[in-house]
């Protein structure tokens, strides 16, 4: 039987669909390119992680729409997240079905 695919849906907009998702802390990480990168805006915000490393955040833009860093990912990570480093995570009402 294959994987099924865990999505990430926003406004009626499907961000991003992936069987290889890895999930840590919660948080589904999409691979980069199961992401549909034009809902993405970067944004100024930047977040450490003490065992991750510094994350980048997004707006996430539908139909003129915006959710403010609704998304996430860590483009240079420690050792023990390389496993994620460049993947995308959601939040802040970003709907995931895995």
């Amino acid at each position: 039987m294959a994987p099924l695919s865990t999505k990430a849906i926003w406004n009626g907009a499907v961000l991003a669909e992936s069987d290889a998702c890895r999930i840590v802390e919660g948080h589904y990480y999409f691979p980069p390119e199961a992401v549909k990168r034009e809902h993405l805006r970067p944004s100024r915000k930047h977040a450490t992680c003490s065992w991750k490393g510094v994350a980048s955040y997004y707006d996430v833009v539908v139909n003129g729409k915006v959710n403010c860093q609704a998304a996430w990912c860590y483009l240079q990570t420690s050792a023990e997240a390389r496993h994620i480093q460049r993947y995308i995570a959601f939040w802040h009402g970003v709907e995931i079905f895995p």
